[in-house]
């Protein structure tokens, strides 16, 4: 029994040990070929759709909430491993719809079944123009939009790299950053060029991603007839119920997620390098009174006109209003309390006495010699002292092997310091 109970414990302690987080990466592949290979059933097609609902929501949080772009640098290699996972998940769904679509809407999994009922709504047109419609603002509007985006801001953050490595070299050289600044500021540089280089890749995955969906789903609709009419004896409307139900379910169930993606992917390249995340600048940037006061002005003129919905109009018009007198409520208390800190902070303030001494006045150089009263004599000019010559001569030498201009060397008396022995 002893025996037992230590290898339990050690079979603990190894599992505890282990770093199961270097396998996610392996596992997400080993699904992915699973998807394309692999016959899936209807509950497992459910769990995997699901799943990428999910993911995809996950990722659009992040990518909001994060203030930096540099803080979501695993963005691009998040992306391809989505949209690869979601082209599985469109081989898996479409085998199962063309080998089984004609029993009916729920051979597909409860997840098509409800996508596609709910987009259709009782009316087979509608439904399929309302898909085409999404598709439609995926493709041209975001997924396009997004990848130019990404190709500019990559293209000009590759071109501003030269001056930026020059300018911390300027900023090391005269000072004013340590060499630890110096390479953090140099790799941070570095690592923005990487990020909006490997975006710019990844935004054409998904732009690829929303072409492939719309030579699915026409397979899907196109095969899905001509299989139900030819090899399961269904006629035309029949077959164009169960097949288009299941098709513009499937679609959808797909085309969601890579829509949410590629507006993942517009807001993570869109955003410049802030210390902010997007909430925090839009309420920042647009909590502006005057604003909301010339909104609110105009939806209250256009509720008060005969014929315009002036309920929602006033109403609407009317918070505006509130939401413009609040912020400037706001502002005027912030600013107030700004200006009793700086009060408060002012060393000029009379409230505190003012008590000076030698130490405040004086100035204190880089580079100084300090001569006692008997060796005054050795920069007096009367007695052809070589000590200032010699001093220039020292700092041109180092200005030379350093390569950089030392400061002046100030030469001064100080009576303080003891005579010579």
């Amino acid at each position: 029994m002893e025996l037992t109970w230590d290898k339990l414990t050690n079979i603990r302690q190894f599992a505890g040990n282990f770093p199961w987080s270097s396998l996610a990466v392996p596992a997400v592949v080993m699904i992915i070929l699973a998807l394309l290979i692999l016959p899936m059933p209807a509950v497992m097609l459910d769990i995997f759709f699901s799943i990428n609902i999910i993911l995809a929501l996950l990722i659009i949080m992040v990518a909001i909430n994060t203030a930096s772009p540099l803080d979501f640098s695993s963005f691009p290699i998040v992306i391809l491993f989505a949209t690869i996972m979601r082209l599985g998940l469109n081989v898996a769904s479409t085998r199962v719809v063309l080998l089984e679509g004609h029993q009916g809407g729920a051979a597909a999994g409860k997840v098509i079944e409800a996508f596609g009922q709910f987009v259709i709504g009782g009316n087979y047109a509608v439904g399929f123009i309302v898909f085409a419609i999404l598709m439609i603002i995926n493709f041209i509007v975001i997924t396009k939009g997004a990848g130019r985006v990404s190709e500019v801001i990559a293209r000009f953050t590759l071109d501003a790299l030269p001056g930026k490595q020059m300018a911390i070299d300027a900023d090391l050289n005269a000072g004013v950053i340590d060499q630890d600044t110096a390479r953090d500021r140099r790799a941070q540089v570095s690592q923005e060029s990487d990020f909006y280089g490997s975006m710019d890749g990844a935004s054409k995955f998904v732009r690829g991603d929303a072409v492939a969906g719309l030579l699915i789903l026409m397979i899907n609709l196109v095969g899905g007839l001509a299989i139900g009419m030819l090899q399961h004896d269904l006629s035309f409307g029949e077959a164009s119920r169960a097949y288009m139900l299941l098709t513009i379910g499937d679609g959808l169930v797909a085309q969601l997620p890579a829509l949410i993606l590629s507006l993942a992917t517009a807001l993570g390249v869109s955003r410049g390098s802030t210390s902010e995340s997007a909430p925090q600048q839009a309420t920042r940037q647009l909590g502006n009174p005057v604003a909301f006061t010339i909104a609110g002005g105009t939806l209250t003129i256009l509720g008060l006109i005969p014929g315009m919905p002036n309920a929602v109009f006033l109403t609407l018009g009317i918070l505006s209003l509130g939401a413009a007198y609040l912020l400037r409520k706001n502002l005027e208390k912030v600013d107030n309390t700004a200006e009793t800190s700086n009060i408060a902070d002012d060393p000029t303030s009379p409230s505190e006495p003012l008590e000076l001494d030698w130490d405040d006045a004086g100035q204190v150089d880089v580079i100084s010699i300090e001569l006692g009263y008997g060796l005054i004599s050795l920069i007096d000019s009367e007695h052809n002292s070589s000590l200032l010559q010699r001093a220039k001569g020292i700092r041109k030498k180092m200005s030379s092997d350093l390569g950089f201009l030392l400061p002046t060397v100030r030469i001064r008396d100080n009576l303080d310091n003891p005579p010579p022995q």
